[in-house]
């Protein structure tokens, strides 16, 4: 099932709806085209055009596969970084549990491509989403979902949609980060209640607790560290409490992209319990990095020797304009590049076939389709001159483009990914 789901993607015909692909490519589909393993910068693609290193992917998705083992994780990355079931694929064959996602829609993009494990990083409180949902665990036994619940009303908007579903719906408790953070359970107290209200339902089955360190207010080391301990506590209070009474196992969930770093460790003090312990992290942005924010945020920067992930986009763009010795045009702009964390970052400058350091150049702007650089005398650039750039945050630079080549370091284009935001 799985095959045919993904041959799907392949027989999608090559059209006007795919940005950068080679205009003489329309009618070809996905599949065909990927097997004429065209070049980049030779085989007709037309700028903008954002690529995925093939090399960088491989090395990143290897890393996090070895550092989750090596910690004695369960992982289950996050989707909505790529939206991609290719890569779902890929990262559920290097052993992840399965996938977290955020929104129902997510959600059935991972249906759609066979995905059997589903951890919803959200209360979930929509009455035609849970029914589906509903329908697809009493469909599919194999198919499983856990999601956050935060308050005792949410619980209760839970449960009236779900009357009448042969399997409850398996829920964590969501603890907020802190006061003032994004969303969850701010007290113990009231995490206690909201469990209670779980427990006063047939629709519902506590499993666990849940939350994200991204949110820890002034985050550093220390408090995410000490946050990281409460949600550790609330679990092993649950568990002596008989909240977790006739489970297999006893879910504990945490891990962005910045302290999986703190999870591993604290997750390696988590006690035994009534049952078995599936330390769920749950990191997405690894899958291609980035240029700046992650790069700067990365938990390899504090612990090296645990490897590095390695930038794996890069999104070409043509001079358009030179209008000074000082300004120059790229087109490429807010459509195609992510810009709500960093500005990207002028890398490389191709010429005739030849690369080389873009010395002299940087993003000072974008505009809908145009980037804004400032040159300086060092600066080499022509109208017609191609300009890798480097970009920050993957989640805003994926969701840009539905097809996005995966090249070689040569330029050769493997595989073409397919996203679904």
């Amino acid at each position: 099932m799985v095959t045919e789901d993904l041959a799907r993607l392949a027989g999608e015909r090559v059209d006007h709806r795919f940005k950068g692909l080679p205009p003489d490519a329309d009618g070809l589909t996905v599949g065909e085209l990927a097997a004429q393993r065209r070049n980049l910068f030779t085989g007709g693609f037309a700028t903008p055009v954002l690529a995925l290193s093939a090399e960088r992917l491989e090395h990143n998705l290897a890393l996090m596969e070895t550092y989750a083992a090596r910690h004695g994780l369960t992982f289950a990355p996050h989707g909505k970084t790529t939206m991609a079931p290719q890569l779902f694929r890929q990262q559920i064959a290097r052993g992840a549990w399965g996938i977290t996602l955020a929104v129902p829609h997510q959600v059935r993009v991972a249906r759609a491509f066979g995905i059997q494990r589903v951890f919803l990083a959200n209360e979930l409180v929509d009455p035609a989403a849970l029914r589906w949902i509903s329908a697809e665990l009493d469909a599919d036994p194999e198919f499983r979902l856990v999601c956050y619940v935060d308050s005792v009303r949410g619980v209760e908007l839970m449960d009236a949609a779900l009357q009448g579903a042969a399997r409850p719906l398996d829920v964590v408790v969501e603890l907020a980060a802190g006061e003032g953070a994004r969303t969850g359970v701010r007290t113990e107290a009231e995490c206690a209640a909201v469990a209670d209200a779980v427990a006063g339902t047939r629709t519902l089955r506590l499993v666990g607790v849940a939350g994200y360190e991204g949110e820890v207010p002034q985050a550093d080391p220390d408090r995410v560290h000490a946050w990281l301990r409460r949600l550790v506590a609330l679990a092993v209070d649950f568990d002596k409490a008989g909240r977790f009474a006739g489970l297999d196992e006893i879910v504990v969930s945490a891990g962005g992209s910045a302290w999986f770093d703190a999870v591993a460790d604290v997750f390696a003090e988590i006690p035994e319990l009534s049952a078995p312990v599936l330390k769920l992290l749950r990191s997405g942005a690894y899958v291609s990095h980035d240029d700046g924010h992650y790069r700067k945020l990365t938990p390899f920067n504090r612990v090296p020797e645990e490897g590095a992930l390695e930038p794996a986009f890069r999104l070409w763009a043509q001079v358009v304009s030179r209008p000074t010795d000082e300004q120059a045009f790229v087109n490429a702009g807010k459509r195609d590049a992510a810009y709500d964390l960093d500005l990207p970052f002028a890398q490389v400058v191709r010429r005739d076939g030849a690369e080389r350091p873009a010395t002299g150049i940087s993003v000072t702007a974008l505009s809908d389709q145009h980037a804004w650089l400032r040159t300086t005398e060092e600066a080499d650039l022509e109208v017609g001159d191609w300009l890798g750039m480097g970009l920050s945050h993957p989640c805003t630079s994926f969701d840009k483009w539905q097809l996005i080549p995966l090249a070689q370091a040569d330029g050769t284009v493997v595989d073409y990914i397919r996203t679904f935001f």
